[in-house]
């Protein structure tokens, strides 16, 4: 597993250029295949539009735009410019454009569907997805409320608790805090506490 930019959720926006309107959709995608989907299903949506053009970035082996109609090189290389800009995988974006009877030109199309992109992707949130892994402590009663005040004030986030013969919490870590927090939560139980780790998973943070 490794970090990568995407964004959180799927979203869209809508600019007026010149009576067009065009209306940009983003969404996290996890394969070409989803990519295509999405692509279609704006399409179906939109089917009265002018233009639905379209780019996505799987990976960087994995990227493909569309002018759709459009001159060629004023739509969908734009719109992958932008996405590879934001340094962004995993994401899909549709441009709608509804034309409003004014040509815009080639540069003014570059700027528009740049724009629109960029507004769907701000709308939808961008940001990091890191590999975090699940660490699972169970120890005594009487050290529950030591580990409760050290997780609160190292803003770690609690998965799941459990209150048995002992307390087991599974504690959510970013994956190169966990040897360190193995530390602290040996020297926290003077080595009673029992440390299990599990698995690894994906964790959006905004903004990264």
């Amino acid at each position: 597993m490794r970090a990568y930019r995407t964004v959180a959720t799927r979203a869209e926006a809508e600019i007026v250029i010149r009576k067009s309107r065009f209306i940009g959709q983003a969404s996290p995608v996890a394969s070409e295949e989803e990519a295509a989907a999405f692509v279609a299903e704006v399409k179906k949506k939109h089917y009265a539009a002018t233009h639905n053009c379209h780019a996505w970035i799987i990976d960087p082996l994995n990227q493909r735009s569309s002018d759709d109609g459009e001159p060629a090189g004023t739509a969908g290389r734009p719109m992958l410019e932008v996405l590879r800009q934001e340094g962004l995988e995993q994401v899909a974006v549709v441009v709608t454009r509804y034309f409003g009877g004014i040509l815009l030109g080639a540069s003014g199309l570059v700027r528009a569907y740049a724009q629109a992109c960029k507004a769907a992707l701000e709308a939808a949130g961008m940001g990091c997805m890191l590999p975090h892994q699940r660490l699972t402590v169970e120890l005594d009663y009487s050290l529950y409320g030591k580990l409760e005040n050290q997780v609160r004030e190292r803003g770690i986030a609690v998965l799941a608790a459990d209150f048995g013969q002992q307390v087991a919490v599974t504690l959510g870590l970013p994956r190169e805090e966990v040897d360190s927090a193995r530390e602290w939560l040996v020297d926290l139980s003077s080595g009673q506490a029992l440390i299990t780790p599990g698995e690894e998973y994906y964790s959006f943070v905004r903004g990264k």
